[in-house]
């Protein structure tokens, strides 16, 4: 994959800040992009610019605040309160079309920059039921870009397979262990590094680097 183009769809969150690394570790140009949809915490974005400018990557902010308008959810609104799906129902955090949209419009600004490869860091595996997380739904809107642009676009998931655990497996490889567990931001309460340690977010995450973690030892030990 060297000698070709990225642009990863980013959010500063732990997910896709690994899926970054992975991008600068396999591709010679790589671009970022953040999308703006009024979330909960403009703490996101400026975290989202900070570890860009900080590992040198080109940096775009898009604006998508229809997507506020058009849905409504714990992630845009102070007085929706963050709650996990029950009894089959998605959580409060599900933005109707958000993948659909972020992907599409990427897939636009990856036209515009010459990038043939798009990354997102979009998981089947801990993925809280959302639909347009989906392997399905990820390759099938592959086609639709490169039908709708007559484009060879190649959206790369490298973490949909993964749960948490192997995801900090991964940013370990990556030598991005310390940087993803310090600066990036997964919280829904907009807590970098760590977090509140209570919302699910934080949950699934300080499990999974637990996990990871003493699966490390184990291996150490033996």
């Amino acid at each position: 994959m060297k000698n070709k183009k990225a642009l990863v769809v980013f959010s500063g969150g732990q997910d896709s800040t690994t899926c970054l690394f992975w991008a600068l570790k396999n591709f010679d140009e790589v671009e970022a992009v953040t999308f703006d949809y009024n979330q909960r915490h403009v703490a996101e974005i400026e975290c989202a610019k900070e570890i860009t400018t900080e590992l040198g990557v080109e940096h775009h902010i898009l604006d998508m605040s229809l997507l506020n308008q058009l849905a409504p959810n714990a992630l845009t609104r102070n007085d929706i309160e963050v709650t996990a799906g029950e009894n089959g129902s998605l959580p409060s955090t599900f933005v109707p079309g958000r993948n659909l949209v972020f992907l599409s419009f990427a897939g636009i600004l990856a036209h515009q920059i010459g990038a043939s490869h798009i990354i997102t860091g979009v998981c089947e595996t801990d993925f809280s039921g959302y639909p347009d997380c989906r392997d399905d739904f990820v390759k099938s809107l592959n086609v639709t870009l490169n039908l709708s642009m007559d484009e060879k676009f190649v959206i790369h998931t490298p973490l949909m397979w993964l749960n948490k655990a192997e995801t900090w497996e991964l940013a370990d490889t990556l030598n991005a262990l310390d940087f993803v567990k310090e600066k990036t931001l997964t919280c829904y309460n907009g807590v970098i590094g760590d977090g509140c340690g209570t919302c699910p977010a934080c949950e699934l995450r300080r499990k999974g680097y637990e996990q990871y973690m003493e699966t490390k030892k184990e291996k150490v030990q033996r």
